[in-house]
Formats: structure tokens, C-alpha cells, sequence
């Protein structure tokens, strides 16, 4: 069976993206959950990772003697190993469109994530609007992922962004999640994808878990003494 070794479900926004793909695909996996205890070296999340990716970084997925590293490779790799799951758009056309919006989620949206790191239990709904009114650099990030989100929808008619789940909504679920806990200014339509992805059976079976983890790590939460 494949196993996926991710972080904490709370914070871990790229553990997220290929759990949320394989379980909302249906393919089996063994979960291995590290917890962040500290990035440090000599942590224990760090020695555990080590025995079995050499990026030390989640997620690693493991399928027998094969380790693949990193969220896009590990969503590519379960593409073309599961190509009946359709985890990509079917059309061409729309097949490159997915993979383009998702290499800019793996590559930019850095002051977004910097002002918004994810945190799906906590409710932190100031945060959003003051740096979209205050930081140009989140408020273009923010402009840019409703303007894509915006014309995808339109294009496929929706639900979803390549109308059915794919691995697009993966990528941006975490998005969703930042989205939500920082009160960020979005239109109605953005704010029923939203919804729409955040009631996908793969989705809130993560949100759940990491709302059951009851785990308040200080050194992932500079914005708040506790829970």
C-alpha cells in the first residue's frame, strides 16, 4: 500500500494537497502523521524525515522501494499511476491550464502565505482585510488568485475549477483554508467555491482531523500566545 508521510494537519498547508488528491480520489494509503515538534536539525520531525526523504520536507510518499518528494511530483507520479482517477482535467487544453495554475501555486503567493501561514483551527478575522488594505504585495496575490478562480469557474461551468474535483482544487484547497481563517475580502462567487470545495468529502475529512488535533505549537503562531 502507498504510504504518505505528512505534518501536522493544522499547519501542514503541502502535507494537505496530496492527502486531500488521494482521498477524495478513493486510492488507498497508509497515513504517517510527524508531528512539528520543531524544524530544527536535531528535532524530532527532522530525524524521523530523515530516515526516509532526503529533502526533509513533507510530504514524502513512499511506494515500495520509490520515494517521491514534493507535493507536485507526488500528484504528478499518482496521475499517471492511477490514470482511471482522472486526476487531471481530461481535455488537453484544460489539462494545461490545470497544470499551469498549479506550478504558479507551487512557485509564487509568497506574501499571502507570509501574512496568512495556514491554520485551519484557528479564527483570526482582522488579519485578512488590514494586510489586503495595507500590503500591496498580499493584495495583489489575493487579486490574482480571485481573477484566476474567477475565469476557471467561468470556463467550466463549474462546480469546481475544472468542474470536477482535480488536482487544481488540491492545490488550492490550503488557499481556501488561509482564505477562511484570516477573513480575507473575496466575492460571492469565490466565497461558493469555497464552500463548495470545503464540503468535498477529502476536504473536510482533513479539516476534521486537523480540528481534532488540539495541538497549539507556539513557534507556528507568532500572532497569538494560545488557543
Amino acid at each position: 500500500m502507498l504510504k504518505l508521510y505528512i505534518g501536522s494537519k493544522n499547519y501542514s498547508s503541502w502535507s494537505m494537497r496530496p492527502w486531500v488528491l488521494m482521498r477524495q480520489a478513493g486510492i488507498p494509503f497508509e497515513e504517517v502523521k510527524l508531528r512539528f515538534d520543531s524544524f530544527a536539525a536535531d528535532s524530532q520531525f527532522k530525524r524521523s524525515l530523515a530516515e526516509v526523504s532526503p529533502a526533509g520536507k513533507v510530504p514524502v510518499l513512499v511506494d515500495g522501494n520509490l520515494t517521491v518528494w514534493d507535493s507536485l511530483a507526488i500528484a504528478e507520479y499518482l496521475a499517471e499511476k492511477f490514470p482511471d482517477k482522472a486526476l487531471w482535467p481530461r481535455d488537453l487544453q484544460a489539462r494545461a491550464r490545470a497544470r499551469s495554475v498549479c506550478a504558479e501555486m507551487h512557485s509564487g503567493f509568497a506574501a499571502l502565505r507570509g501574512l496568512c501561514p495556514m491554520n485551519i483551527e484557528a479564527s483570526l478575522p482582522d488579519v485578512g482585510p488590514l494586510g489586503y488594505r495595507d500590503k500591496p504585495a498580499v493584495r495583489a496575490d489575493v487579486d490574482r488568485i480571485v481573477a484566476m478562480w474567477t475565469e476557471l469557474l467561468q470556463q467550466s461551468g463549474g462546480p469546481l475549477l475544472f468542474g470536477d474535483f482535480s488536482i487544481a482544487d488540491a492545490f488550492y484547497a490550503p488557499i481556501c483554508m488561509r482564505f477562511r481563517t484570516y477573513g480575507m475580502p473575496v466575492p460571492p462567487a469565490i466565497a461558493g467555491y469555497m464552500d463548495r470545495l470545503g464540503a468535498q468529502p477529502g476536504v473536510k475529512a482533513w479539516i476534521d482531523g486537523a480540528l481534532a488535533e488540539q495541538d497549539f505549537r507556539e513557534f507556528e503562531e507568532p500572532y497569538r500566545l494560545s488557543r
